[in-house]
């Protein structure tokens, strides 16, 4: 007299017996690729932030770019006579017993000075002079390249 639901009882034949849900087999791609693109995008902007530290007004020149293909250690002078290398601050007398501590390659090592164009240009060849009397035989000046106007 009464309607039958189904062999399985009330739950209307969704259920199985001892089976578990399955791992779900697909991934969604949508999140990881929104994730590397904001990566992206903070990566392009925060790299050329990442050059140099010390800002230093460098003198213009006609001379093309190197081909470079590993970092060199940056010697930098600022229109104050202060000297840094890489970042850091340091005294004159340092700069040598500093340079052979961090070169990997020793003297061998490619090894860049900037001026600031208006430092005091005896303490720029002061500091070249202690480098290459040191030994290091790869150093080089660093210039902006002109812009025609």
């Amino acid at each position: 007299m009464g309607m039958s639901l189904g062999s399985q009882g009330g739950a209307g034949g969704r259920r199985r017996r001892g089976s578990k849900k399955a791992p779900m087999s697909e991934i969604n791609i949508t999140p990881f690729v929104d994730v590397m693109l904001v990566l992206l995008i903070i990566f392009m902007v925060s790299a050329p932030l990442l050059t140099s530290g010390v800002p230093i007004d460098l003198p213009d020149t006609q001379a093309k770019a190197l081909n470079a293909d590993t970092q060199p250690i940056t010697v930098s002078v600022n229109d104050k006579g202060q000297v840094y290398l890489q970042e850091t601050e340091i005294d004159i007398a340092e700069v040598v017993p500093k340079l052979e501590a961090i070169a990997k390659t020793g003297y061998e090592e490619r090894v860049f000075v900037r001026g600031d164009k208006n430092a005091d240009y005896g303490t720029v060849m002061k500091v070249m002079s202690r480098i290459s009397a040191a030994g290091f035989k790869n150093i080089g000046l660093v210039t902006l390249q002109e812009q025609d106007s």
